[in-house]
C-alpha cells in the first residue's frame, strides 16, 4: 500500500492496523544529537490515548511506546527511529457483522473498490488507531521545533454547533485552558455546554462534529518551498490526511472570500526595527512562505461515522439491501481526541520545512 510516508527531509512512514498486534512509525531524517527518551514521546501519546473521559471511546489501551532504534545513550544517532506501540484491548468480535456490510461514512466501500479486499476489524488501516504513529513521530518533531523556540498547540473551537469565545492570551495559557477539560476547549462555559450536548446526542446513539484550531508560535519567517511545496499547501495536506477532516483553512480561510483587498491585507509595520505585520489575516503565511507571525489553521472534523442508530447499507455476500447498527466502542465526537493528532501533523510539517530551509541559502 502506497501513501503511508510523509515529509521530505524529516520523513515518516506509519504502519499497523486497529486490531493488529501493534501500530507504529519509522522516523527518518531526524538530525543526530537530539535528546530523546520514551517518556517525552509518552506525554503526547497519553493525551491521545482512549478511555480517559466521557468524551472518548471506552477502549482501554496503555499505548506504551517502545523505541527500537535510532537512539543511543539518550540522543538520536541520525539513523531511522523506529517506534512501536502494542495493541492490547482490541475486540474484533463486535465487527463480525461488518465483514459483508460496509458502514456508511467509513472507508469500507472505497478500500474494497481499490484493493478488492479489506480488513473489516475496526476499520484496519483506515481506523483512527493509525494516528498513534503520527502522534509518536510528532512528539519527536516537537522536540526538534522546541529547540528552535517553536511551539504548537490546538484546541476545540466548536462542537455540535456550540462555539467557544477564545482569549488570544498566548499559546501556553491557551493550551493550559484547553487541557483543563475533557472537551479540550479553552472556554470553560462553552466546554460545559458542549459536554451536555455531547451526552444528549450519545444517549440517542448519534455523534457530533466540530472545528479545531491549530496554532504555531515562534516560527521564523522564510519557511516554505514555492511553488508546489508551499508551507500552507503542505499543512493542508498533512491536516487533510487525517481521516475525519473534511476541510482546512489558513488564517481567515473561507471568510477571505467576503472581504475587500483593503480588509484582507495585513499592514506592514516596523517593530523594534524589524518588518512585522499589524494583523494576521494571512495566518502567518504569504506566497507559501512563513511571515514570522503565528501560523493559524482551522480544521472541520466530521461526526464520528460509527453510531448506534440503525443505518441503511447493503449485504455484499447476498447482493441485497440491509441495515446495520454498529456495535463496539467509539468516540461520540472526534474533535477532543484529534487535538494532539492535529498538533503532531503541524509539528511534522514545520520540522520538515525547518530542515529544508537550512539548505535554501548560504
Amino acid at each position: 500500500m502506497s501513501g503511508n510516508s510523509f515529509g521530505t527531509v524529516f520523513r515518516i512512514t506509519a504502519w499497523g492496523e486497529s486490531h493488529g498486534p501493534a501500530v507504529g512509525v519509522v522516523v527518518d531524517g531526524c538530525p543526530a544529537g537530539l535528546a530523546l527518551a520514551a517518556e517525552q514521546i509518552q506525554k503526547d501519546l497519553d493525551r491521545r490515548r482512549p478511555g480517559q473521559s466521557r468524551a472518548s471511546t471506552a477502549r482501554q489501551e496503555e499505548d506504551r511506546v517502545e523505541i527500537l532504534s535510532g537512539v543511543f545513550e539518550g540522543r538520536t544517532t541520525g539513523t531511522p527511529i523506529s517506534l512501536l506501540v502494542r495493541n492490547k484491548d482490541a475486540d474484533s468480535s463486535a465487527y463480525d457483522l461488518l465483514r459483508d456490510r460496509p458502514r456508511p461514512g467509513h472507508a469500507d466501500c472505497t478500500y474494497l473498490a481499490k484493493y478488492g479486499r479489506r480488513d473489516h476489524r475496526g476499520g484496519g488501516r483506515a481506523s483512527a488507531r493509525e494516528t498513534v504513529g503520527r502522534v509518536a513521530a510528532g512528539a519527536v518533531a516537537r522536540l526538534l521545533l522546541r529547540a528552535e523556540g517553536i511551539e504548537v498547540a490546538a484546541y476545540v473551537a466548536e462542537l455540535g454547533g456550540i462555539c467557544a469565545e477564545v482569549d488570544a492570551s498566548g499559546l501556553a495559557a491557551l493550551r493550559a485552558a484547553a487541557e483543563a477539560n475533557a472537551i479540550r476547549c479553552p472556554d470553560p462555559a462553552a466546554a460545559e455546554r458542549m459536554m451536555q450536548r455531547l451526552e444528549a446526542v450519545r444517549a440517542e446513539g448519534d455523534s457530533l462534529g466540530g472545528m479545531v484550531v491549530v496554532v504555531a508560535e515562534g516560527v521564523p519567517a522564510g519557511l516554505g518551498e514555492p511553488v508546489f511545496d508551499k508551507l500552507d499547501a503542505d499543512l493542508a495536506k498533512g491536516l487533510m490526511s487525517l481521516g475525519a477532516v473534511k476541510s482546512v483553512e489558513i488564517g481567515e480561510g473561507r471568510d477571505c472570500a467576503r472581504l475587500l483587498g483593503s480588509e484582507m491585507n495585513d499592514p506592514i509595520i516596523l517593530e523594534d526595527g524589524k518588518v512585522a505585520f499589524e494583523s494576521n489575516r494571512a495566518g502567518g503565511i504569504l506566497g507559501g512562505i512563513s511571515t514570522g507571525a503565528p501560523i493559524i489553521c482551522k480544521i472541520a472534523v466530521k461526526p464520528t461515522p460509527s453510531i448506534a442508530r440503525r443505518q441503511r447499507t447493503v449485504d455484499i455476500s447476498r447482493g441485497e439491501a440491509a441495515e446495520i447498527e454498529i456495535k463496539g466502542r467509539h468516540d461520540p465526537a472526534i474533535p477532543p481526541r484529534i487535538v494532539p493528532v492535529a498538533e503532531a501533523m503541524m509539528a511534522l510539517v514545520l520540522a520538515d520545512h525547518l530542515l529544508r530551509q537550512r539548505a535554501a541559502r548560504l
